[in-house]
C-alpha cells in the first residue's frame, strides 16, 4: 500500500497500469537509493571481472528512459542531452564514459530523463492507454503497444537493480530490498514518485 512514507510502493488493489507503472515506479526509486550519494570512487567501483559501475548505471539507465519513452513510444530522435555526448556507436558507451563524469552531472542525467520519461508516460495513457500501438515495431511491421514497452523497462530495471544491489554494498555495505521509508535521495534531485 502507498503511504507518504513509502509513495514507490504499488498499489495493494489497483488497475493493470497501476500495477505496472507501480512495479517500475518501486524499481526505478529502489535503483536510486542504490546509487545514492556517492562520491566518484564509489561510482566507479567494481567487482570482479566486471566492468559494470553504479555511475555506468546510472548513465545507462538515463539512456534507456530516454530511448524508450522518446524513440521506441514515437519515433523521435534522442535529442539533448544525448546529441552534443559523444557517443560513438558503441554499445558499451554509456558504462565506460561514466568513468569521466563528475557525479552530480551523473545523477542529474538519470533524474531528468526519468522525469522526461513520467511525463511521456502519463501522456501517452491519457492518450489511448496501455493497449495502443507505439512506433517500436519488428521487421514485419508490427508494432509493439505501450503495455510490452513498460514491461521491457520493468525488465531492465530489474536486471540492473539486482546489479546495484551488489555493487553498493561493496561500496559501503548498504544493504536491503527497499529504501526504508521516509527516504529522500540525498544528491542529485530525483523526485519520489507520487
Amino acid at each position: 500500500m502507498t503511504t507518504n512514507e513509502t509513495p514507490w510502493e504499488p498499489p495493494l488493489a489497483g488497475t493493470e497500469a497501476e500495477h505496472l507503472i507501480g512495479a517500475l515506479e518501486r524499481l526505478r526509486t529502489t535503483f536510486r537509493f542504490k546509487a545514492d550519494n556517492l562520491d566518484p570512487a564509489g561510482l566507479q567501483t567494481r567487482i570482479g571481472a566486471s566492468s559494470v559501475t553504479l555511475g555506468g548505471l546510472l548513465k545507462h539507465l538515463a539512456a534507456q528512459e530516454d530511448y524508450a519513452f522518446t524513440t521506441k513510444l514515437h519515433g523521435k530522435p534522442l535529442g539533448a542531452p544525448w546529441e552534443e555526448n559523444g557517443w560513438d556507436g558503441d554499445n558499451d558507451w554509456e558504462f565506460t564514459s561514466a568513468a569521466d563524469d563528475a557525479p552530480e552531472k551523473l545523477y542529474a542525467l538519470w533524474d531528468d530523463a526519468v522525469e522526461r520519461s513520467r511525463s511521456a508516460l502519463t501522456a501517452a495513457l491519457a492518450d489511448g492507454g496501455l493497449d495502443q500501438s507505439i512506433h517500436a515495431s519488428r521487421s514485419d511491421g508490427r508494432h509493439a503497444n505501450l503495455r510490452r514497452l513498460v514491461y521491457d523497462m520493468v525488465e531492465e530495471y530489474g536486471r540492473h537493480t539486482g546489479h546495484a544491489d551488489l555493487l553498493r554494498e561493496a561500496v559501503d555495505g548498504r544493504v536491503g530490498e527497499d529504501p526504508p521509508a521516509g527516504w529522500q535521495a540525498a544528491s542529485g534531485h530525483f523526485r519520489l514518485p507520487g
